[in-house]
């Protein structure tokens, strides 16, 4: 049944390659399990990506660029755009968006942000969420989720800032061990010339400044050095443009950062409490 709705559901990048796939497999003589053969995967596999039942890996489209693209290029200039109907309808536009950006500027409040997320803290946030995903939809989301990690070596260079709630440090998802690799990724990654993490600690509210309290924002700088706001909850999202409000965005930005503890001081924060998980 679910590869059935997988037929029905399949977006144009994914009909593409599907029908490009089975044509070049057959001008190289080959048969699916032969194919599978060549690139790591089953004929079943094969089978499944050729009719649209599940959409092709990263891996797989680089296998097959490898074995049968004729150095045409296709099946890697689909790999972002299959990539990217893997996504959730909402986060589709963005998506493209945070590959390109020349700076990022985010805030979290809940959980941690999706571009930080190791493949376990993700699985054990995208397998627990609700309404329930079957698993292999579930291993398609972690997947493309971890795909966005490219953005921190990608050239040019991206600068990323990171504003984290501290809850969500504390806020054990997954178990000790995901939580404690999690922190211990958060804590490689503060370590990035091009990343800038910070703690928003639990008392930035004494004294009755805080600037968080309107939850998580994404702001971002396009190539062309335009400024635009992303924002999302309860799985709904929204892309904003207006130049007053990126400006009110931005100024609250502004604040919550400066209302956090310095990254040097970040760092530490994160590794404590990588040590006190069990």
């Amino acid at each position: 049944m679910a590869r059935a709705e997988n037929k029905e559901a399949a977006g144009s990048a994914t009909r593409l390659v599907a029908e490009m796939m089975r044509k070049m497999r057959l001008r190289a003589k080959l048969t699916q399990p032969q194919l599978g053969e060549r690139i790591g995967y089953s004929g079943a596999a094969i089978s499944a990506a050729e009719t649209c039942a599940q959409a092709p890996s990263d891996e797989m489209l680089v296998g097959l660029e490898r074995e049968i693209g004729d150095g045409l290029g296709f099946f890697e200039e689909a790999r972002e755009h299959v990539r990217r109907e893997k996504y959730p309808k909402q986060f589709q536009d963005y998506s493209g968006l945070e590959q390109k950006a020349v700076g990022l500027h985010l805030y979290s409040t809940l959980v941690v942000h999706g571009l930080f997320q190791t493949p376990e803290y993700a699985r054990a946030l995208i397998g627990g969420g609700f309404p329930p995903l079957p698993e292999q939809r579930v291993e398609e989301l972690v997947e493309a989720r971890m795909a966005r990690q490219a953005l921190f070596d990608r050239e040019p260079v991206a600068l990323i800032e990171l504003v984290l709630e501290e809850s969500v440090l504390r806020r054990t998802i997954g178990g000790g061990e995901i939580m404690r690799d999690q922190l211990l990724f958060l804590a490689k990654c503060a370590r990035r010339r091009n990343v800038t993490l910070q703690v928003l600690p639990l008392d930035a509210g004494i004294g009755g400044e805080y600037a968080g309290d309107d939850g998580n924002m994404t702001l971002v700088e396009t190539p062309e050095h335009d400024h635009l706001v992303y924002l999302e909850i309860q799985r709904e999202s929204l892309l904003i443009n207006d130049p007053a409000k990126v400006s009110t965005y931005t100024q609250r930005y502004a604040k919550i950062r400066a209302q956090a503890l310095g990254p040097r001081e970040s760092l530490g924060r994160i590794e404590q409490l990588a040590g006190e998980q069990r």
